[in-house]
């Protein structure tokens, strides 16, 4: 991954400058470029490249290599500040770059409602996302790290004998609550103020019933003044 960002930027300085490509690496080489396929330059500073990433390994990657970093939606506020955002420090150091120089932008799993009922719902569906998530291997580590050891193999076997309902089921109240925002549009601004202080930029990605652009906009109002 790191060497393909690499490349990426080889390529575009080759559009931008015209100068004569010769990247090559272990994985990839790229030493042509035809007018064909170059667009020529566009004058402004090249696009940021954002990467997603769950392990360390991958994050380390992204700290050293890319302007930008995806967050997972499955992810704690706690495993963040334990485990990923070191990796993230340590791949930065290890190129000689600042983390801060890595955008880090949230996406968030929201929850949210004007009543009880909507808000049920949502959180009902949140978990329903949760269980897809957590059936897969690669998403353990949050897991883990919370002390639902035995968890994700639980909703993998489910999940390959096409059991949803009951992963569902499997996850409690506190569990989506270390992952999930949920409440109304104010009180989901406030949450998401307090617990993703980490992040440069938070994307919300809601469950439940569709939010109106006066329920986002309130949301994003208690966001910003919390």
């Amino acid at each position: 991954m790191r060497e393909y960002i690499e490349a990426v930027r080889a390529i575009w300085h080759t559009f931008e400058t015209g100068e004569r490509l010769n990247h090559r690496g272990e994985f990839y080489t790229h030493a042509l470029m035809t007018p064909f396929f170059s667009p020529g330059p566009i004058g402004m500073a090249p696009p940021a490249i954002y990467v997603a990433g769950v392990g360390p390994r991958m994050v380390a990657v992204i700290g050293a290599a890319a302007d930008g970093f995806f967050v997972h939606p499955f992810h704690t506020a706690q495993f963040m500040t334990d485990v990923t955002l070191p990796a993230l420090a340590a791949g930065a150091e290890s190129a000689g770059r600042d983390v801060s120089d890595v955008t880090v932008a949230c996406l968030t799993i929201v929850a949210m409602g004007e009543n009880d009922e909507q808000i049920g719902k949502a959180r009902r569906s949140a978990a329903d996302q949760l269980a897809f998530y957590g059936s897969t291997p690669a998403y353990a580590g949050a897991l883990d790290h919370h002390g639902y050891v035995d968890l994700q193999p639980r909703l993998n076997a489910l999940s390959k004998q096409g059991n949803w309902r009951e992963t569902t089921d499997l996850i409690d109240d506190d569990l989506l609550d270390l992952v999930v925002v949920s409440g109304t549009p104010a009180e989901v601004g406030a949450q998401i103020a307090e617990r993703n202080t980490f992040a440069d930029r938070t994307t919300m990605m809601f469950y439940g019933p569709t939010p109106t652009q006066d329920t986002i906009a309130e949301a994003v109002s208690a966001a910003g003044s919390a």
